[in-house]
Order: structure tokens, then C-alpha cells, then sequence
């Protein structure tokens, strides 16, 4: 009986501590571009935490990158979605989201603007350990937290998930604070051989202490479920590719937020 007791006993002490996600919308804005971020953080962690930036595909701020958000959560970091499109701007499918997506990528300081904005929301957040502050995305979001780096953001790291690895100002890799980290498809048509050699060249070029993890048999979008299975389309969900990124993810928060 007693034995018993003691069981229940640990089982409602576990059960207190689970983690208990807490979310919400975070408006604000850049310059006059009112802005709709996302928050996610776990209550049952107390103190300060490491705080990690995430920054959504070219379809704007959905449903993938909070569920990406809630995950870090889960980790014990500070997790912001920013929002670099603006409030209420959020394309309803490709042919759109090239469209919005082709503005700040023709307008990379707009884009490191825009990424700013949502870096310091997440650095002045009262949780977050300004210190230990990262920065990662998704495809666009890729491309956007490498300018970001390239822009001389004082953060701990960046990751690029899928991203394009291309900028208009190589030079700018002489500015980057942050430990660099890039996954890519070996067989992504929208990012070809030639950019990734430019990428290379460019980090050697700028001393940046950096990584980039190609995976063979993955194309464009590789963590992103929703971009299907089949990879003659350009686009398509690679689980192996997508496990795979989120475990070394995790490795080199483990590092730099040490």
C-alpha cells in the first residue's frame, strides 16, 4: 500500500511539471509596416532561456512555421515566428507567394529590416536570454536569416533550412557574428550547384565559422509536408532529410547556446 502511494505520489508530481505550452499573436511593426508575429514558450520552464527566431516559407506565416515554433517551445527555448510580409498578407498559393516573395528578394534591406524587427521582439521578450539568441528558416526564411547574418546581427547562430543560398552583396559575409549552419538537397533544382559553390566561396571569403549538410535524394522544401512526395515536381517532403536536420538542429544549439 505504501509502495503504492509513493507511485501515485511521483506520478502527480510529473504530471504538475508537464510541459504547459503557452502561445500568442504578437503584433508590431517595422517602420509604418504593421506586423503579425507568433509566440511560443513553455511555462513549466522557469527563468531566462535561450531564444530562437523562426522565419516562415513563401507562403508567409501559417500554420507549418508556428507548429515549428510550438516544437522549440518544447525544447525550452523562447521561440518567435516574425512576420516578414506584413499583417493580413499571407498568399493563398505559388504563383502568389513568388510574387511576394520576389519584392524582398529584390529588396534584400527591406528584408533584413523586416527580420530585424522580429529579432528584437524576441530579444526584448522578458524570458529571453539576450545572450544566447539564434535565428532559423524555412526556404524564404532561409534565405532571410542568412541576410540577416550577413546584415551583422549580433546572435549566436543561423540556421537555413532549404533555403537560397544566393545574395547580392557577398561581400557582406565579413559581417557575420554567428555560427553559420545550411541544409540543402542534393537535387534541388531551384538552388543549382553554382550557388552553393558561391556560397562556399563566400564563407571562406568572409572567415565565418560555418556548415553546410546536403542531403542526397532531397529536393526543395524537404521538411515541409504539405510540398508532397513527389520529387520530379521540385518540391517534396523527405523524411529522412527532415529527421535528420532537426536532430543536428538541435546539436548545434546545443553548442552554441552552451
Amino acid at each position: 500500500m505504501k509502495y503504492l502511494c509513493f507511485v501515485l505520489l511521483i506520478f502527480f508530481m510529473v504530471t504538475n511539471v508537464q510541459a504547459k505550452l503557452h502561445s500568442e499573436t504578437v503584433e508590431y511593426k517595422e517602420g509604418g509596416t504593421v506586423l503579425e508575429g507568433y509566440l511560443a514558450y513553455d511555462d513549466a520552464v522557469k527563468g531566462k532561456r535561450p531564444g530562437v527566431m523562426v522565419v516562415h516559407e513563401w507562403t508567409g506565416l501559417g500554420p507549418y512555421v508556428k507548429r515549428r515554433a510550438n516544437e522549440l517551445a518544447e525544447l525550452g527555448y523562447v521561440a518567435f515566428a516574425a512576420d516578414i510580409y506584413g499583417k493580413g498578407i499571407r498568399p493563398k498559393d505559388h504563383e502568389e507567394a513568388a510574387k511576394v516573395a520576389g519584392m524582398y528578394f529584390k529588396d534584400r534591406s527591406l528584408m533584413r529590416s523586416r527580420a530585424k524587427a522580429g529579432l528584437e521582439i524576441l530579444r526584448n521578450h522578458e524570458l529571453t536570454d539576450k545572450s544566447r539568441v539564434a535565428a532559423m528558416g524555412y526556404c524564404f526564411g532561409g534565405t532571410t536569416v542568412l541576410e540577416l547574418a550577413r546584415s551583422g546581427a549580433d546572435i549566436a547562430g543561423v540556421i537555413s533550412f532549404h533555403g537560397n543560398l544566393s545574395t547580392d552583396h557577398p561581400e557582406d559575409a565579413r559581417n557575420i557574428k554567428a555560427k553559420i549552419l545550411a541544409f540543402q538537397g542534393a537535387d534541388d533544382p531551384f538552388v543549382p550547384q553554382e550557388a552553393v559553390l558561391s556560397f562556399e566561396d563566400e564563407m571562406r571569403k568572409g572567415g565565418v565559422d560555418w556548415q553546410l549538410v546536403i542531403f542526397g535524394g532531397a529536393v526543395h522544401s524537404f521538411t515541409i509536408p504539405e510540398a508532397g512526395n513527389d520529387p520530379s515536381k521540385g518540391m517534396a517532403y523527405n523524411e529522412k532529410a527532415d529527421k535528420r536536420s532537426w536532430e543536428i538542429m538541435k546539436l548545434f544549439f546545443k553548442e552554441i547556446f552552451r
